[in-house]
């Protein structure tokens, strides 16, 4: 698992957006960057200063992806038919840790990714552990059984911050899903503006 080297909360404040949209962000009352230096006035960033945070934001979002993994996924996104972009998109919303949080079974990404590690969760009635695992379209995930009373789960589905997005069909009742297709990038429900076309600009300088 990806190790946090920063505090998640500080994450919102580095990259000046609240990127989760979560209400108690330390962003919505300091919007500004951490530290001595982070109410000083910055000049305009360059090109790649604006690609280089648009790669952060959506590095950040689903879980600190590392460089290494991120830019293989880049890769692959290159190889796919069709705009580069909303397959990179399509990629990331594949992963199981993303599916797991998008059905609102955890409240971040990150528990999602914890609950995945921790073997409670199951593909086509298989355990997977992996938050990288990538999910195809009708696969069916579910909480296993031993582990359906979590009160952490039951917890973030009773949460109304998010909704469910159309690409996954809930049973919430049985803690169970289908990954009905991947999303296009519009579909995807992102809390602060996502730019794709400038990772792919990083990436392709």
């Amino acid at each position: 698992m990806t190790k946090r080297l920063n505090s998640k909360h500080k994450v919102d404040r580095r990259l000046k957006v609240n990127l989760w949209g979560r209400p108690k962000s330390p962003f919505n009352t300091r919007a500004y960057g951490p530290g001595q230096h982070g109410q000083t006035k910055t000049s305009k960033p360059s090109d790649y200063g604006v690609q280089l945070q648009a790669k952060q934001k959506l590095k950040a979002y689903y879980g600190n992806i590392n460089e290494k993994q991120f830019r293989n996924i880049y890769k692959k996104a290159v190889m796919l038919k069709g705009d580069t972009g909303e397959n990179l998109i399509g990629l990331l919303e594949r992963r199981l840790d993303a599916i797991i949080y998008r059905a609102k079974f955890a409240t971040t990404i990150f528990s999602a990714r914890q609950l995945i590690n921790h073997g409670h969760v199951r593909v086509n009635g298989k355990k997977v552990n992996i938050g990288s695992y990538s999910v195809k379209e009708e696969d069916t995930i579910e909480i296993r059984d031993k582990s359906k009373q979590l009160a952490i789960i039951d917890i973030a589905l009773a949460n109304k911050e998010r909704e469910t997005p159309e690409y996954i069909q809930m049973d919430e009742k049985n803690k169970k899903l289908k990954f009905v297709r991947i999303p296009k990038f519009e579909e995807v429900p992102y809390p602060v503006i996502m730019e794709p076309n400038l990772v792919i600009e990083y990436y392709s300088r």
